[in-house]
């Protein structure tokens, strides 16, 4: 059973935005706080947490996408947004949902890819 759905990548010049979605199921939206997750590419590269909304709706970034990153959710669809403006190459990576405690199985992840 696929419970989480990411979507919205592409390839954006520098300064470009974009906006991901991510569709997830009831049973994991309505009760934990959610978060957005990167991979870059590159031997070593980690899996970070780049932003995260709480069920009461209080958001958090990690510094390199404060000021530029937005996170969202629409509670009646069960989705998560992350809007994305002033993206640069470094933000190049595949980005995923999930759970920001008790993590579930990961989505397929959404490629973006930023040039200079």
């Amino acid at each position: 059973q696929v419970q989480l759905v990411e979507s919205g990548g592409g390839s954006v010049e520098a300064g470009g935005s974009l906006r991901l979605s991510c569709a997830a199921s009831a049973s994991i939206f309505n009760f934990n706080g959610m978060g957005w997750y990167r991979q870059a590419p590159g031997p070593g590269k980690q899996r970070e947490l780049v932003a995260g909304i709480i069920i009461g709706g209080s958001t958090n970034y990690a510094d390199s996408v404060k000021g530029r990153f937005i996170i969202s959710k629409d509670n009646a669809k069960n989705t998560v947004y992350l809007q994305m403006n002033s993206l640069k190459p470094e933000d190049t990576a595949v980005y995923y949902c999930n759970t920001l405690r008790n993590l579930h199985s990961w989505g397929q992840g959404t490629q973006v890819t930023v040039s200079s």
